[in-house]
């Protein structure tokens, strides 16, 4: 099987979804690599490496789309690109599926085996393929370095000759995968913090962790078979708003990871809490570009309301690229792997098998998973 990687064609995008030592592992499945030229740049990947790995370079990117058995990329292509993919083929990559559905009836149309990485079912099994979790594992520590350089003051207690500074303390929305490294992130670098999340199972996780759990009785909560937060009553989400209202205006910085999976997130930072904050203090909200968890903040954008600073920079995990593209190509690889047929040398979709049945959205001409 040919395996294709295309340059991302979102201009911003510095991560890659295969590097040059998972192409070694590709090959030694028994596949080929077709890579477009310069697909590494942006994350210090060179072609030299690429082909000293033993993959093939093309400047011809309707060549990797026309001929590739399966196309590994990380955002969702453009739709004039779909119709060009070699019909029967398997495109992998995020896809958004919950509000693409023209994206999807494309694949669907031009009979492309469509797996949406988000899709990968939160099981143990799933484990090593869950792009979701690696790249908000990093989106957490990405979020509170960047918090920390626009802080005018420091994280941890320092004790000088001129006097004691005291910690800053860091308030953490959601203790999901992002939450909790933000946690340990800002506990390494000396903060007090606090966090809160609608599942109370995570308190004894937060603790684990040397951070305090923020106790708001919100009534009956629960959570998803794949461990996500169900969505809040607009009643809970009032008590949620008042009972961290007092811990938001006490603290330095203020990191909001609440994200609803296929929905629009919660807005839980209203603009009357942001006036309650001290000038200076700072708020990373990781939902910006879904819609957003501050009322205030913009998609793609850091700004100022009066004195505080909110950050709403999104794709986290393009500030750490090379990283993230080696967590994101490893991910891809072991799903292959999986589902790699030793004999046939081709990747061979079980359409019984529990992970494939959850992150397949297309086949044969057909969607074949609820939306």
């Amino acid at each position: 099987m040919l395996v294709g990687v295309p340059k991302e064609s979102y201009l911003d995008e510095k991560r890659v979804a295969v590097i040059p030592k998972d192409v070694k592992r590709f090959l030694r499945l028994g596949a080929e690599v077709l890579v477009e030229k310069d697909l590494g740049e942006r994350s210090e990947f060179s072609n030299e490496e690429y082909e000293e790995a033993g993959a093939k370079i093309s400047t011809e990117r309707d060549k990797i789309l026309q001929t590739s058995d399966i196309i590994l990329r990380i955002r969702k292509p453009a739709l004039e690109e779909i119709p060009k993919l070699k019909k029967g083929s398997i495109h992998i990559s995020f896809l958004d599926p919950f509000n693409e559905k023209e994206l999807i009836e494309e694949f669907s149309k031009n009979e492309i085996t469509a797996i949406s990485m988000e899709m990968i079912p939160r099981t143990t099994l799933a484990q090593k393929m869950d792009a979701l979790s690696s790249q908000a594992n990093l989106a957490g520590y990405v979020m509170v370095i960047l918090a920390s350089q626009k802080l005018p003051s420091i994280l941890p207690m320092m004790m000088t000759p001129a006097g004691t500074l005291k910690p800053a303390t860091v308030f953490v929305i959601g203790a999901g995968v992002a939450g909790l490294q933000a946690i340990a992130t800002a506990k390494r670098l000396g903060a007090k913090v606090v966090a809160f999340d609608t599942r109370a199972v995570v308190a004894e996780q937060v603790q684990s962790l040397g951070a305090k759990f923020l106790d708001i009785d919100l009534g009956e909560t629960a959570q998803t078979k794949d461990g996500y937060a169900v969505e809040l009553t607009p009643e809970q989400i009032e008590l949620q708003k008042q009972g961290q209202k007092k811990q938001i205006a006490e603290s330095d910085i203020v990191i909001t990871t609440a994200q609803v999976f296929g929905r629009k997130p919660p807005r839980i930072i209203t603009k009357d809490m942001l006036a309650g904050m001290k000038k200076g203090s700072v708020i990373v909200d990781m939902a910006a570009e879904t819609g957003g968890n501050v009322e205030g903040s913009v998609a793609g954008e850091t700004v100022d309301f009066e004195g505080v600073t909110i950050i709403g920079d999104g794709n986290w995990t393009n500030f750490v690229a090379k990283d993230a593209g080696t967590m994101y190509s490893s991910n891809l690889y072991n799903l292959i792997d999986e589902f790699w047929d030793e004999e046939s040398k081709i990747f061979k979709l079980d359409f019984e098998n529990e992970i494939l049945k959850g992150c397949m959205i297309t086949h044969d001409g057909q969607i074949i998973r609820e939306l």
